[in-house]
């Protein structure tokens, strides 16, 4: 399963946190991180996925890709900037939103445009979106999406 992780490219303490514990159950699962490649949640869920030997693809808005966080495997580079964001969701079988602004509520519609399956956690309070309270209900949430 291809999880697509987005929001917060400047992250909290909170946020990172759950995005870097979320990485490692991600790859403990042999499941696959898919995100914006770039900072802040998205290389913390790379940063987590890595150490447990996880496989993460980074969709990137440049086409030299020199923004891609250290820990992304796959570099897709783009040179779509921000009109990247409906290949992010697109790429995922599931979407978890962690925080975010602007740029996360765009792919949260996209999400939500295609179809994809989605859950939150301390992002934008919006009909369609299974709001997260932890970790665990995360995972039970992406186990109930077929994750096995």
């Amino acid at each position: 399963m291809q999880v697509a992780l987005i929001g917060a490219s400047k992250a909290n303490q909170e946020e990172y946190h759950i995005a870097y514990q979320l990485g490692k159950e991600i790859a403990k699962r042999r499941w696959i991180v898919v995100c914006g490649g770039r900072g802040g949640v998205m290389e913390a869920v790379c940063k987590g996925a890595k150490e447990e030997g996880g496989l993460t693809v980074g969709i990137l808005p440049s086409y030299e890709g020199e923004e891609a966080n250290p820990y992304v495997d796959i570099k897709i580079r783009t040179g779509m900037n921000w009109n990247r964001n409906p290949l992010v969701v697109a790429s995922g079988d599931v979407v978890v939103a962690i925080g975010g602004s602007w740029g996360t509520l765009s792919e949260i519609a996209y999400a939500l445009i295609l179809g994809k399956p989605i859950i939150g956690y301390k992002t934008h309070p919006i009909e369609g979106i299974y709001q997260a309270k932890d970790l665990k209900n995360i995972l039970e949430f992406l186990e109930g999406c077929g994750g096995q």
